[in-house]
């Protein structure tokens, strides 16, 4: 029932942009924190961006800061992860994470690859 559909994900070379779409279903995500994380093989996974619910504050990992920009849609029920100036070690599945209180939601991640 519960959705979180991931698209937006694929092969760019480095200094592209890339921009990574969440699309809820069966709940109302502007009720939750919605996050986007990164995950590589061996390494754990990472929370890149959030925007917090309620309020609407964001939050970063140092690493994307000034290059990628979170922003939800609420009348769409989707979620944004607008990338710039992609480098390398941003290669990563990256997830869609949904959070209010005992409930969270994981989108199917998608594959983004930067090369140099």
């Amino acid at each position: 029932q519960v959705q979180l559909v991931v698209s937006g994900g694929g092969l760019v070379q480095s200094g592209g942009s890339l921009r990574l779409s969440c699309a809820a279903s069966k709940f109302t995500s502007s009720s939750y924190t919605m996050s986007w994380y990164r995950q590589v093989p061996g390494k754990q996974r990472e929370l890149v961006a959030a925007i917090i619910a309620p309020g609407g504050s964001t939050n970063y990992a140092d690493s994307v800061k000034g290059r990628f920009t979170i922003s939800r849609d609420n009348a769409k029920n989707e979620v944004y992860l607008q990338m710039i100036n992609l480098k390398p070690e941003d290669t990563a599945v990256y997830y869609c994470n949904a959070y209010k209180s005992v409930r969270q939601y994981w989108g199917q991640g998608t594959q983004v690859t930067v090369s140099s």
